[in-house]
Protein backbone atom coordinates (compact mmCIF):
# COMPACT_ATOMS: atom_id res chain seq x y z
CA UNK A 1 0.00 0.00 0.00
CA UNK A 2 2.98 2.54 1.23
CA UNK A 3 4.56 1.57 -2.30
CA UNK A 4 1.71 2.11 -4.69
CA UNK A 5 1.36 5.70 -2.89
CA UNK A 6 4.88 6.72 -3.29
CA UNK A 7 4.82 5.53 -6.94
CA UNK A 8 1.79 7.80 -7.37
CA UNK A 9 3.73 10.76 -5.68
CA UNK A 10 6.72 10.50 -8.15
CA UNK A 11 4.63 9.93 -10.50
CA UNK A 12 2.74 13.35 -9.60
CA UNK A 13 6.43 15.38 -9.75
CA UNK A 14 7.28 14.49 -13.41
CA UNK A 15 8.77 17.62 -15.12
CA UNK A 16 7.59 19.46 -18.55
CA UNK A 17 8.11 17.76 -21.35
CA UNK A 18 10.81 19.99 -24.04
CA UNK A 19 7.70 20.28 -25.95
CA UNK A 20 5.95 22.23 -23.72
CA UNK A 21 8.98 24.08 -22.57
CA UNK A 22 9.88 25.22 -26.29
CA UNK A 23 6.12 26.17 -26.29
CA UNK A 24 6.86 28.37 -23.19
CA UNK A 25 9.66 29.90 -24.36
CA UNK A 26 8.33 30.99 -27.50
CA UNK A 27 5.51 32.77 -26.07
CA UNK A 28 7.93 34.82 -23.58
CA UNK A 29 9.68 35.95 -26.44
CA UNK A 30 6.82 37.14 -27.97
CA UNK A 31 5.53 38.70 -25.16
CA UNK A 32 9.25 40.32 -24.31
CA UNK A 33 9.38 41.50 -28.34
CA UNK A 34 5.04 43.37 -28.12
CA UNK A 35 6.09 44.62 -24.67
CA UNK A 36 9.81 46.03 -25.67
CA UNK A 37 8.25 47.67 -28.62
CA UNK A 38 5.29 49.09 -26.67
CA UNK A 39 8.43 50.41 -24.35
CA UNK A 40 10.54 51.72 -26.86
CA UNK A 41 7.13 53.82 -27.89
CA UNK A 42 6.17 54.84 -24.98
CA UNK A 43 9.88 56.48 -24.01
CA UNK A 44 9.99 58.28 -27.65
CA UNK A 45 6.66 59.79 -27.11
CA UNK A 46 7.61 60.40 -23.46
CA UNK A 47 10.70 62.48 -24.61
CA UNK A 48 8.93 63.83 -27.39
CA UNK A 49 6.44 65.27 -24.80
CA UNK A 50 9.05 66.23 -22.58
CA UNK A 51 10.72 68.46 -25.22
CA UNK A 52 7.65 70.09 -26.09
CA UNK A 53 6.44 71.06 -22.94
CA UNK A 54 10.32 72.46 -22.71
CA UNK A 55 9.74 74.49 -25.77
CA UNK A 56 6.73 76.08 -24.50
CA UNK A 57 8.37 77.34 -21.20
CA UNK A 58 10.73 78.41 -22.77
CA UNK A 59 8.39 80.37 -24.99
CA UNK A 60 6.48 81.40 -22.24
CA UNK A 61 10.30 82.91 -20.05
CA UNK A 62 11.19 84.48 -23.29
CA UNK A 63 8.67 86.28 -24.28
CA UNK A 64 7.70 87.19 -20.57
CA UNK A 65 11.20 88.85 -20.82
CA UNK A 66 10.52 90.86 -24.10
CA UNK A 67 6.94 91.83 -23.11
CA UNK A 68 8.85 93.81 -20.42
CA UNK A 69 11.58 95.39 -21.96
CA UNK A 70 8.43 96.86 -24.60
CA UNK A 71 6.46 97.94 -22.35
CA UNK A 72 9.11 99.87 -20.27
CA UNK A 73 10.64 101.02 -24.03
CA UNK A 74 11.39 105.21 -22.94
CA UNK A 75 11.66 104.79 -19.91
CA UNK A 76 14.30 107.14 -18.12
CA UNK A 77 15.10 108.78 -21.85
CA UNK A 78 15.74 112.14 -22.29
CA UNK A 79 13.51 114.26 -24.98
CA UNK A 80 16.34 116.84 -24.98
CA UNK A 81 19.72 117.66 -24.08
CA UNK A 82 20.75 120.30 -21.32
CA UNK A 83 24.16 121.09 -23.01
CA UNK A 84 25.97 119.55 -26.29
CA UNK A 85 26.13 115.43 -25.42
CA UNK A 86 28.68 112.86 -26.96
CA UNK A 87 27.93 109.46 -26.47
CA UNK A 88 28.56 105.96 -27.32
CA UNK A 89 26.55 102.72 -28.09
CA UNK A 90 26.88 99.32 -29.92
CA UNK A 91 30.28 99.12 -31.07
CA UNK A 92 29.77 96.02 -33.67
CA UNK A 93 27.47 95.19 -35.94
CA UNK A 94 24.78 95.06 -37.08
CA UNK A 95 23.56 96.63 -33.90
CA UNK A 96 25.61 99.25 -34.52
CA UNK A 97 23.00 100.38 -37.50
CA UNK A 98 20.71 101.42 -34.40
CA UNK A 99 22.97 103.70 -32.85
CA UNK A 100 21.35 107.42 -32.60
CA UNK A 101 24.99 108.32 -30.82
CA UNK A 102 26.89 110.14 -30.85
CA UNK A 103 24.18 113.34 -30.31
CA UNK A 104 21.12 112.70 -31.02
CA UNK A 105 17.76 112.15 -28.86
CA UNK A 106 17.25 108.45 -28.22
CA UNK A 107 14.66 106.43 -30.24
CA UNK A 108 12.71 103.89 -27.75
CA UNK A 109 11.82 101.62 -30.39
CA UNK A 110 13.86 100.84 -33.86
CA UNK A 111 13.17 97.82 -35.87
CA UNK A 112 15.08 96.34 -38.94
CA UNK A 113 12.04 94.17 -41.32
CA UNK A 114 13.19 90.76 -42.83
CA UNK A 115 16.96 91.49 -42.44
CA UNK A 116 19.86 89.78 -43.91
CA UNK A 117 22.70 89.85 -41.73
CA UNK A 118 25.57 87.04 -42.33
CA UNK A 119 24.96 84.55 -39.56
CA UNK A 120 21.38 85.48 -38.50
CA UNK A 121 18.06 84.17 -39.19
CA UNK A 122 17.55 85.29 -43.31
CA UNK A 123 14.38 87.22 -43.73
CA UNK A 124 13.44 87.35 -39.50
CA UNK A 125 13.32 91.05 -38.25
CA UNK A 126 15.10 92.45 -35.44
CA UNK A 127 14.22 94.72 -32.25
CA UNK A 128 16.14 97.24 -30.39
CA UNK A 129 14.39 99.16 -26.92
CA UNK A 130 15.88 101.90 -25.14
CA UNK A 131 15.21 102.65 -21.75
CA UNK A 132 17.29 103.07 -18.55
CA UNK A 133 15.37 99.72 -17.38
CA UNK A 134 16.26 97.26 -20.54
CA UNK A 135 19.87 96.89 -18.70
CA UNK A 136 19.74 93.51 -16.37
CA UNK A 137 21.39 94.55 -13.39
CA UNK A 138 19.66 95.12 -10.30
CA UNK A 139 21.00 99.03 -10.75
CA UNK A 140 18.85 99.49 -13.98
CA UNK A 141 16.00 98.68 -12.28
CA UNK A 142 15.92 101.36 -9.79
CA UNK A 143 14.89 105.04 -9.61
CA UNK A 144 14.20 108.03 -7.29
CA UNK A 145 13.80 111.91 -7.35
CA UNK A 146 15.61 114.91 -5.48
CA UNK A 147 14.19 117.77 -4.46
CA UNK A 148 16.04 120.89 -4.46
CA UNK A 149 18.06 121.44 -1.32
CA UNK A 150 16.73 117.78 -0.03
CA UNK A 151 18.39 114.48 0.13
CA UNK A 152 17.27 112.26 -2.72
CA UNK A 153 13.55 110.16 -1.55
CA UNK A 154 14.97 106.92 -0.21
CA UNK A 155 12.70 103.78 -0.89
CA UNK A 156 12.39 101.38 1.63
CA UNK A 157 13.73 98.39 -0.78
CA UNK A 158 15.95 98.95 -3.97
CA UNK A 159 17.67 102.12 -3.21
CA UNK A 160 20.24 103.34 -5.16
CA UNK A 161 23.60 103.31 -3.61
CA UNK A 162 26.48 105.19 -3.20
CA UNK A 163 28.90 103.47 -6.12
CA UNK A 164 26.02 103.18 -8.84
CA UNK A 165 26.08 104.92 -11.81
CA UNK A 166 22.86 107.24 -12.65
CA UNK A 167 21.86 109.59 -15.13
CA UNK A 168 19.60 112.71 -13.88
CA UNK A 169 16.61 113.98 -16.10
CA UNK A 170 14.86 117.64 -15.35
CA UNK A 171 11.66 116.86 -16.19
CA UNK A 172 8.96 118.97 -18.10
CA UNK A 173 7.01 121.40 -16.23
CA UNK A 174 3.55 121.42 -16.04
CA UNK A 175 3.18 120.29 -19.53
CA UNK A 176 5.52 122.93 -20.81
CA UNK A 177 9.16 122.07 -21.94
CA UNK A 178 10.73 119.02 -22.54
CA UNK A 179 12.48 116.26 -20.33
CA UNK A 180 15.57 117.06 -20.58
CA UNK A 181 19.34 115.13 -19.94
CA UNK A 182 21.23 116.66 -16.90
CA UNK A 183 24.42 117.38 -19.35
CA UNK A 184 27.77 119.50 -17.56
CA UNK A 185 29.38 122.26 -19.39
CA UNK A 186 32.01 119.86 -20.31
CA UNK A 187 29.47 117.26 -22.13
CA UNK A 188 29.48 115.35 -18.98
CA UNK A 189 25.96 113.53 -18.64
CA UNK A 190 26.25 110.64 -16.38
CA UNK A 191 27.67 110.59 -12.47
CA UNK A 192 28.24 108.29 -9.56
CA UNK A 193 26.14 107.98 -6.36
CA UNK A 194 28.13 109.84 -3.34
CA UNK A 195 27.27 109.22 0.13
CA UNK A 196 26.94 111.94 2.62
CA UNK A 197 26.11 112.54 6.09
CA UNK A 198 23.15 114.49 7.51
CA UNK A 199 23.89 116.87 10.68
CA UNK A 200 22.14 113.86 12.80
CA UNK A 201 25.21 111.68 11.11
CA UNK A 202 22.88 109.71 9.12
CA UNK A 203 24.38 108.47 5.68
CA UNK A 204 22.46 108.68 2.50
CA UNK A 205 23.43 108.61 -1.33
CA UNK A 206 23.01 111.39 -3.13
CA UNK A 207 24.41 113.00 -6.59
CA UNK A 208 27.36 115.14 -7.23
CA UNK A 209 26.39 118.80 -6.74
CA UNK A 210 26.02 119.60 -10.73
CA UNK A 211 23.24 117.02 -11.57
CA UNK A 212 21.43 118.56 -8.61
CA UNK A 213 18.13 120.92 -8.77
CA UNK A 214 19.46 124.83 -8.80
CA UNK A 215 15.57 126.55 -7.76
CA UNK A 216 13.65 126.63 -4.91
CA UNK A 217 10.61 123.49 -5.54
CA UNK A 218 12.55 122.10 -8.76
CA UNK A 219 12.76 118.05 -8.57
CA UNK A 220 14.53 116.07 -10.77
CA UNK A 221 14.80 112.50 -11.79
CA UNK A 222 17.50 109.98 -10.89
CA UNK A 223 17.34 106.35 -12.96
CA UNK A 224 19.65 103.89 -12.42
CA UNK A 225 21.87 102.41 -15.54
CA UNK A 226 25.25 100.22 -14.56
CA UNK A 227 26.18 99.10 -10.99
CA UNK A 228 30.03 100.44 -11.66
CA UNK A 229 30.83 100.79 -14.94
CA UNK A 230 31.07 104.29 -16.28
CA UNK A 231 28.51 104.43 -18.89
CA UNK A 232 29.02 105.08 -22.70
CA UNK A 233 24.92 105.96 -22.97
CA UNK A 234 22.50 107.53 -20.95
CA UNK A 235 20.46 104.82 -21.03
CA UNK A 236 20.56 100.82 -21.61
CA UNK A 237 19.75 99.31 -24.71
CA UNK A 238 18.73 95.69 -25.52
CA UNK A 239 17.99 93.95 -28.89
CA UNK A 240 16.12 90.94 -29.83
CA UNK A 241 16.95 88.76 -33.39
CA UNK A 242 17.44 85.04 -34.58
CA UNK A 243 21.00 84.27 -34.73
CA UNK A 244 22.28 80.85 -35.93
CA UNK A 245 25.27 79.89 -33.55
CA UNK A 246 28.34 78.24 -34.16
CA UNK A 247 26.82 75.34 -31.75
CA UNK A 248 22.88 75.10 -32.50
CA UNK A 249 21.42 72.76 -30.20
CA UNK A 250 21.23 68.96 -31.75
CA UNK A 251 17.51 68.77 -31.74
CA UNK A 252 16.93 72.01 -33.67
CA UNK A 253 16.44 71.31 -37.85
CA UNK A 254 18.76 72.89 -39.90
CA UNK A 255 17.99 76.01 -40.91
CA UNK A 256 16.33 77.62 -37.52
CA UNK A 257 18.10 80.04 -35.23
CA UNK A 258 17.94 80.72 -31.17
CA UNK A 259 15.94 83.95 -30.79
CA UNK A 260 18.14 86.55 -28.58
CA UNK A 261 18.29 88.83 -26.03
CA UNK A 262 21.47 91.31 -26.33
CA UNK A 263 22.28 93.69 -24.03
CA UNK A 264 24.88 96.40 -25.41
CA UNK A 265 27.53 96.51 -22.80
CA UNK A 266 28.26 99.98 -21.45
CA UNK A 267 32.06 99.37 -21.01
CA UNK A 268 32.60 97.94 -24.65
CA UNK A 269 29.55 98.03 -26.92
CA UNK A 270 29.44 94.58 -27.48
CA UNK A 271 26.06 92.64 -26.93
CA UNK A 272 26.00 90.26 -23.89
CA UNK A 273 23.76 87.52 -25.36
CA UNK A 274 21.32 85.69 -23.34
CA UNK A 275 19.50 82.36 -25.66
CA UNK A 276 15.60 82.91 -25.10
CA UNK A 277 14.40 80.12 -27.09
CA UNK A 278 15.60 77.28 -29.50
CA UNK A 279 14.64 76.33 -32.75
CA UNK A 280 12.98 79.53 -34.32
CA UNK A 281 12.10 79.65 -38.42
CA UNK A 282 11.20 83.34 -37.70
CA UNK A 283 10.11 86.89 -36.25
CA UNK A 284 7.84 89.07 -37.37
CA UNK A 285 6.56 92.41 -35.59
CA UNK A 286 4.39 94.94 -36.80
CA UNK A 287 3.93 98.14 -35.24
CA UNK A 288 0.37 99.96 -34.36
CA UNK A 289 0.61 103.57 -34.96
CA UNK A 290 -1.55 106.57 -34.04
CA UNK A 291 -1.11 108.93 -36.57
CA UNK A 292 -3.85 111.57 -35.62
CA UNK A 293 -3.38 111.81 -31.81
CA UNK A 294 -6.86 110.73 -31.16
CA UNK A 295 -5.30 107.71 -28.94
CA UNK A 296 -7.25 105.21 -31.20
CA UNK A 297 -4.77 102.70 -33.56
CA UNK A 298 -5.47 103.53 -37.25
CA UNK A 299 -2.45 102.06 -39.39
CA UNK A 300 -0.11 99.09 -38.98
CA UNK A 301 3.14 98.92 -40.29
CA UNK A 302 6.32 96.89 -40.69
CA UNK A 303 8.88 99.72 -41.01
CA UNK A 304 9.54 102.90 -38.73
CA UNK A 305 12.32 103.81 -40.51
CA UNK A 306 13.20 107.27 -40.44
CA UNK A 307 11.01 108.49 -37.44
CA UNK A 308 12.03 110.89 -35.19
CA UNK A 309 12.36 110.43 -31.43
CA UNK A 310 9.58 112.66 -31.04
CA UNK A 311 7.33 110.67 -34.17
CA UNK A 312 8.16 106.89 -32.52
CA UNK A 313 6.94 108.89 -29.07
CA UNK A 314 3.73 110.38 -30.28
CA UNK A 315 2.83 107.30 -32.49
CA UNK A 316 3.54 104.03 -31.54
CA UNK A 317 0.75 102.66 -29.23
CA UNK A 318 1.44 98.81 -30.03
CA UNK A 319 3.78 96.21 -31.13
CA UNK A 320 2.52 92.92 -31.99
CA UNK A 321 5.72 90.03 -32.02
CA UNK A 322 5.05 86.70 -33.90
CA UNK A 323 7.53 83.85 -33.45
CA UNK A 324 7.32 80.80 -35.08
CA UNK A 325 9.48 78.40 -33.58
CA UNK A 326 10.13 74.11 -33.72
CA UNK A 327 8.08 72.34 -31.02
CA UNK A 328 9.60 69.14 -29.40
CA UNK A 329 12.39 67.20 -31.53
CA UNK A 330 12.11 65.66 -34.99
CA UNK A 331 9.24 62.57 -35.06
CA UNK A 332 9.17 60.00 -37.60
CA UNK A 333 5.73 59.29 -37.05
CA UNK A 334 4.72 62.84 -37.84
CA UNK A 335 3.95 64.15 -40.82
CA UNK A 336 3.41 68.48 -41.30
CA UNK A 337 0.18 69.06 -43.26
CA UNK A 338 1.63 71.71 -45.27
CA UNK A 339 5.12 73.21 -46.50
CA UNK A 340 3.80 76.64 -46.16
CA UNK A 341 3.20 77.53 -42.61
CA UNK A 342 1.17 80.66 -42.30
CA UNK A 343 1.52 83.55 -39.66
CA UNK A 344 -1.57 84.68 -38.87
CA UNK A 345 -3.27 87.20 -36.46
CA UNK A 346 -7.14 88.19 -36.13
CA UNK A 347 -6.41 91.88 -35.46
CA UNK A 348 -9.64 94.08 -34.84
CA UNK A 349 -11.80 91.30 -35.61
CA UNK A 350 -10.39 90.94 -38.94
CA UNK A 351 -7.97 87.95 -40.10
CA UNK A 352 -4.29 89.33 -41.26
CA UNK A 353 -2.05 87.72 -42.76
CA UNK A 354 1.67 88.02 -41.02
CA UNK A 355 3.80 86.12 -43.85
CA UNK A 356 3.70 82.87 -45.51
CA UNK A 357 6.85 80.73 -44.28
CA UNK A 358 8.56 77.82 -46.54
CA UNK A 359 9.73 75.42 -44.05
CA UNK A 360 10.53 73.38 -47.42
CA UNK A 361 14.05 74.93 -47.09
CA UNK A 362 14.68 72.95 -43.44
CA UNK A 363 15.84 69.32 -44.10
CA UNK A 364 12.91 66.90 -43.04
CA UNK A 365 10.82 70.03 -42.12
CA UNK A 366 7.73 67.56 -42.32
CA UNK A 367 8.79 65.59 -39.32
CA UNK A 368 8.88 68.63 -36.90
CA UNK A 369 5.81 70.26 -35.36
CA UNK A 370 5.62 74.18 -35.46
CA UNK A 371 4.54 76.98 -32.74
CA UNK A 372 3.34 79.88 -33.11
CA UNK A 373 4.08 82.52 -30.23
CA UNK A 374 2.27 85.74 -30.33
CA UNK A 375 2.97 88.74 -28.08
CA UNK A 376 0.82 91.69 -28.01
CA UNK A 377 2.65 94.22 -26.02
CA UNK A 378 1.89 98.22 -25.28
CA UNK A 379 4.29 100.39 -24.17
CA UNK A 380 3.69 102.47 -21.03
CA UNK A 381 6.51 105.07 -21.18
CA UNK A 382 7.00 106.69 -24.63
CA UNK A 383 4.56 109.51 -24.52
CA UNK A 384 4.71 111.00 -20.45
Amino acid sequence: MFEKKQKGFLKDRRGFSLIEMLIVVTLLAIVVIMTSDTFTIVIKQSGQQTKIVESQMEGIIGLEMLRTDIEQAGFGLPWAFMNAVNYSEASTSPAAEYDDAPSNVPRAILKGDDVNYVGYKQGSDYLVIKSTSAGISDTSQKWTYIIYNQAPKAWSTGALSAGERVVVIKPKLDMVGQPRLVVLTDGTFSCQMEEETDAGGNTYATVPAGFRPTQPGEKYMIYGVDPDTPLRMPFNRTDYYVKIPAAMPTHCATGTGVLYKGVVSQGSGTLTELPLIDCVADMQIIIGLDTNGDGVIDSRVTTIDGFSAQQIREQVREVRVYILAQEGERDRSYKHGSQIFVIRDTIDGSAVLVKNVDLGTITEWSRYRWKQYTLVAKPKNLYQ
